[in-house]
């Protein structure tokens, strides 16, 4: 805060103008608070208008989400087949598994767009209900743990475990420069999409090379997975690794199935992916879980699963804070 000064008005411009410029700009930041309020007043009635108190799951809802209608969701819609956009529509396994517990909870789940290494952050913060993401469940996660730092950062979340999955290696096709796993990655460029398991798993990697006298991993971290596919395809890098899901999408659909080859065998580090609540909204986290577990017993998971080839993903069983 700096001290207060007293200011005469600019030369040439007259008291009665200043005032009528001070008179404007009110008038605007009042008019765009109304703007504000009625975004929000219309976003409430569209989700009234879905709002399904008949559904079989809306009595376990928590009273404000009941009366809401709607969950924020925070997720990274650049992870296909995950979650992704085209044609200007959400699209992914994420989203249809959220339509399917959306008709069972009666309400809707609202997808926000935002970088993976943000989604804890918001939320802390309230930003978001809850994060639906491709996110691993992991005890770092969990406790509100950095895994970077290994400093507590927040109170943590809850997970409703949907998936399991593992991380594999990826290279351009025909052009594996002897890569054939981890344990030959060392010395060797790697793109990763920061704040996710392949990341911890690649700093891991690297600390082995280091242990072993070897040349450590370079590795370079993107925002997103399209970006160190980009990395991957220009060259920039010998290898990608992320979920396997994600790669093996890359590789099948990637200019026509044409640049990339998935390398190194069977995924790494098979875990579940997890809905993250955040703690305290217990009555959330079992109204979520109950959701999904409605999806699989009356086939619609399968069916989600089945439309995008990860059906050796399923679940049998949707635990709560299934990961390691």
């Amino acid at each position: 805060m700096t001290a207060s000064t007293t200011r005469r008005p600019a030369a040439g411009r007259s008291r009665t103008a200043v005032a009528s410029v001070a008179a404007v700009v009110a008038s605007m930041l009042v008019l765009s608070a109304c703007g504000d309020q009625t975004n929000e007043a219309i976003a409430r009635r569209e989700a009234q208008k879905s709002r399904n108190v008949h559904a079989p799951l809306f009595k376990m809802l928590p009273k404000d989400v009941q009366d809401k209608g709607f969950l924020q969701v925070g997720s990274d819609m650049t992870y296909k087949p995950v979650e992704f956009r085209t044609n200007g529509k959400i699209a992914g396994i994420d989203p249809d598994l959220a339509a399917a517990v959306s008709k069972e909870l009666g309400i809707k789940l609202n997808f926000n767009n935002a970088t993976f290494d943000t989604l804890m952050g918001g939320l802390k913060s309230e930003r978001y209900d809850i994060a639906m993401s491709a996110m691993t469940d992991t005890k770092d996660r969990q406790e509100g743990i950095d895994s970077s730092t290994g400093k507590k950062i927040g109170a943590g979340v809850d997970f409703v475990d949907y998936l399991n999955v593992g991380v594999s290696l990826y290279t351009q096709k025909g052009k594996t420069q002897g890569i054939d796993g981890w344990e030959t990655m060392c010395g060797k460029k790697l793109a990763v999409q920061r704040g996710t398991v392949s990341h911890d798993l690649a700093n891991e990697k690297s600390k082995e090379c280091k242990k072993h006298d070897s040349e450590a991993i370079s590795i370079e971290a993107f925002d997103n997975d399209s970006e160190a596919q980009t990395r991957l395809r220009t060259g920039g890098v010998d290898a990608v690794s992320s979920d396997y899901p994600v790669a093996a999408y890359a590789v099948n659909v990637s200019g026509g199935g044409k640049d990339f080859e998935m390398v190194g065998g069977a995924p790494l580090k098979a875990a579940p992916y997890g809905i993250a609540v955040p703690k305290g909204h217990a009555k959330l986290r079992d109204a979520l879980r109950a959701a999904v577990e409605r999806t699989i017993k009356n086939g619609t998971y399968a069916k989600v699963l089945k439309k995008w080839d990860v059906k050796d993903a399923a679940v049998k069983k949707v635990e709560l804070n299934g990961g390691s």
